[in-house]
């Protein structure tokens, strides 16, 4: 009975931990996730700045010349996406009536093909499409014209990433006071993993980013697309978000060809190309640049994608894979923890796994 009370009282002491944990992390978002963001940027130019500190610079020149140089690449790319959104919003009006010229004439081929003859039915499409028009008209003006306290949040983030390189032995030698001498090689060992697999796994994605934004502009502008540069930066972009980003990139365009430009022709043609990107992305690209090294499997990465935007929105389906590859390798040297590792893993469906030779002996062409 005594055992039963223990875990119930245990129990519901994580519950409480749980919630009073979501609502903070709901409740501070507007300031940890810029500070997380930076964080797993820092990993990103760690690389760097440890070359630079090799070549005899200073470490504050170093970081300084470091932000610097990633910064003028990312406003290039920034006021590049700037113009061309500039341009589709002047253009919007003329681009909204083509629109729903063109699902009027689908709403009437459809009530002729299937007879359909109601008036609460007539406008549904031209409605539909106009207020998601309308929509994102709205947001990408939001954007344009960003408040201050959006600009100030993104504009830390470079102070963040300078002084979190600069003080990046600072936390490390913080970790060793925490935990007793015996454990300061596990702990150096885990700070050497983590590390070693966020910087690969950022790398890899910005790496992969800027390939996705020179193909996808340059195959929508060979199919005939307008505004492929902005369509094909912005579906680029999108895939930092793993697993779903590379469909919500690919349906932007699909969708603007479909109902802007009426084409059904140029639509399908943009099906393919993404069909073949999607391909291109998953088996080569992601799995030589980025690698497997945040060894987490499909379902939890989905679900900590989705938790991710639960709490703090767009910024944290990015961060939410890195977050949770640091957690498994704490698992991963906790002997207490290691099932939860091993959940999280990809390791133990080997035998379910789908290989080349699987599919030759499924043929009969290998014994």
């Amino acid at each position: 009975m005594a055992n039963d009370y223990n875990r119930v009282k245990k129990l519901t002491y994580w519950l409480l931990f749980l919630v009073l944990l979501v609502f903070v992390l709901v409740e501070t978002r507007e300031f940890l996730y810029p500070l997380v963001m930076a964080m797993l940027f820092a990993y990103l130019l760690y690389p760097v700045v440890k070359r630079l500190e090799k070549w005899g610079l200073p470490r504050i020149v170093a970081n300084f010349v470091t932000i610097i140089a990633s910064l003028a690449l990312s406003v290039g790319l920034l006021i590049l996406l700037y113009k061309q959104l500039s341009v589709f919003i002047s253009d919007l009006p003329a681009l909204k009536e083509k629109a729903l010229a063109n699902i009027d004439m689908l709403q009437a081929l459809i009530d002729q093909k299937f007879g359909d003859e109601s008036q609460a039915n007539e406008r549904w499409l031209r409605i539909q499409v106009n207020n998601a028009l309308d929509l994102s008209g709205e947001a990408i003006t939001s954007i344009l014209l960003a408040t201050t306290s959006t600009i100030t949040k993104f504009g830390l983030m470079p102070v963040y990433i300078f002084l979190m390189l600069y003080y990046r032995n600072k936390f490390e030698y913080f970790l060793f006071r925490i935990f007793p001498s015996h454990k300061h090689g596990k702990v150096k060992v885990m700070i050497d993993e983590i590390s070693n697999v966020t910087k690969h796994y950022m790398g890899g994605v910005v790496i992969v980013i800027l390939i996705l934004c020179i193909l996808n502009s340059v195959g929508l502008m060979l199919i005939g697309v307008e505004y492929a540069l902005l369509l094909g930066i912005v579906s680029a972009f999108i895939n930092f978000i793993p697993y779903f980003g590379t469909l919500i990139g690919g349906a932007i365009p699909l969708l603007f060809t479909l109902v802007v430009q009426g084409d059904p022709q140029k639509t399908f043609a943009v099906l393919l190309f993404f069909l073949a990107i999607q391909f291109t992305e998953n088996n080569i690209l992601t799995p030589n640049i980025t690698g497997s090294r945040v060894n987490i499997n499909p379902l939890f990465t989905i679900l900590s994608i989705i938790v991710g935007g639960m709490l703090w929105g767009l910024p944290g389906m990015f961060v939410a894979v890195p977050i949770v590859g640091m957690f498994k390798i704490y698992f991963d040297h906790s002997p207490e923890l290691q099932a939860y590792s091993f959940m999280l893993g990809t390791e133990g469906t080997e035998e379910h796994a789908l290989t080349i030779d699987k599919v030759l002996r499924f043929l009969r062409l290998r014994k």
